[in-house]
């Protein structure tokens, strides 16, 4: 019989400990927001595949969709043979996009693909290298995008220099002392002193940074930099990679700005836990590229693109748009009422639009516990609930549940929070 830990000595013997894993407890089945591991223990899912599930573990209409496309094909390579779904998808994602402007869009199989073609295609539109990310943002693992992201452990740690002509500004968060004037005079000595901008290609954002804590990007800063890109020629991109696909309460997190971006990179949640990224973006910008210039070989697999199609369809039919903001006000309620507990650990800056909510841990002097941190993690993990923690303290907990969710599951879920938290409040 299959056990978690002698799956965990299998893992460690077979794959690197570079790739690390939050939990040694291994998954044998899965149903919406609930995951059964080997030995048989439930456990409900507010981790989401870190935001790839918002549709649910095995959604009915996703199951269809795939098993139609199964018994098509499964491959031929886009570049070679095209297909409808490819198509269709791309047509459907063109209408949702955040701007105004006629759109075109490119699948791909990551998020951090995705990121590397943004770039691409706007230094080719604009025949500039300069990129412009900001600290605490995430943006992949790869060469590139490991350059863009803002944190060095452990992503950069080993790696070597980056590659030339990225630059990163301070985020703007209350948290960190650092307020978007901040943010905009870090940008003008940039200019300044580092690269011209006439040379910069993109400024990329996150509208609400994932890994860096679940902190929203402030309007204020995204209509600066939309004013400094139109004034300088630069592409704005929106990472919506994470915030993607109604977790927020919108199609795409930066929609609740009113800020129109250039080009927006997404993926996780747009197949329901299929591989599929890509690239939306403003159709004169999408076509600077030259043939053969983009693609790979997976990229826009026919069975990701039947579920992502799918997926679409449930957004919309099932309006998970306003199920969102439903959700985000039921976990927000409870968290406060956590608040105001005498026997939990204190917890503060309950955050986050829509259905993409965290919370910060601190000590009682009110500094960042990454300890308590992970006490609570371990106590939800006990409990059956499957926690994530983030931020660059290690002391900020997202919630990341299906927005399919039942309202059951969700209260289960939220009572083992609480107990969580009282769990790991020890002197």
């Amino acid at each position: 019989m299959l056990s978690n830990a002698g799956l965990q000595a299998r893992r460690i013997a077979a794959i690197p400990r570079g790739l690390a894993n939050a939990f040694p407890i291994y998954a044998e089945r899965a149903e919406n927001a609930e995951i059964w591991d080997v030995e048989g223990k439930r456990y409900i899912d507010f981790a989401g595949g870190i935001a790839v599930l918002n549709t649910g573990h095995r959604h009915p209409k996703v199951l269809k969709a795939v098993r139609d496309q199964l018994n098509r094909f499964t491959h031929t390579a886009f570049q070679i043979l095209p297909y409808e779904p490819y198509v269709e998808l791309c047509e459907r994602l063109n209408a949702l996009a955040p701007f105004a402007a006629p759109a075109k869009s490119i699948l791909l199989s990551t998020g951090a693909e995705a990121v590397e073609n943004a770039i691409k295609i706007a230094r080719a539109a604009t025949g500039r290298p300069g990129v412009i990310a900001f600290s605490g943002g995430f943006h992949g693992r790869t060469t590139l995008t490991m350059a863009l992201t803002g944190k060095v452990a452990p992503y950069k740690v080993k790696f070597g220099v980056a590659p030339p002509a990225i630059y990163h500004l301070p985020f703007p968060a209350e948290s960190h002392g650092v307020s978007t004037a901040d943010t905009l005079k870090a940008l003008e000595t940039l200019f300044r002193a580092d690269i011209a901008p006439t040379d910069v290609a993109a400024i990329i954002i996150e509208p609400v940074q994932g890994e860096g804590g679940f902190l929203p990007a402030p309007t204020e800063l995204l209509k600066a930099l939309r004013k400094t890109c139109d004034t300088h020629g630069i592409i704005l991109i929106a990472d919506e990679v994470q915030t993607g696909f109604a977790r927020t309460g919108k199609m795409f997190g930066i929609e609740h700005s009113g800020v129109e971006p250039d080009l927006v990179t997404v993926a996780k949640s747009l197949a329901g836990g299929f591989p599929l990224s890509g690239v939306i973006g403003k159709a004169n910008i999408m076509d600077a590229a030259e043939p053969g210039g983009l693609g790979g070989t997976y990229a826009g697999s026919p069975i990701a693109c039947a579920a992502a199609l799918a997926v679409l369809d449930i957004i919309a039919e099932e309006g998970l748009l306003q199920r969102a903001d439903e959700l985000g006000s039921i976990i927000r309620k409870s968290l406060g009422d956590i608040v105001i507990r005498k026997d939990a650990l204190p917890i503060t800056a309950i955050r986050g639009p829509g259905a993409m909510i965290a919370f910060d841990i601190l000590d009682r002097q009110g500094k960042p516990d990454a300890a308590a941190t992970k006490r609570v993690i371990a106590a939800a993990l006990e409990d059956g609930l499957v926690l994530l923690s983030c931020g660059i303290h290690g002391n900020t907990i997202r919630v990341l549940n299906p927005l399919t969710i039942s309202d059951a599951v969700l209260a289960e879920g939220l009572d083992k929070l609480t107990n969580a938290l009282v769990a790991a409040n020890i002197e």
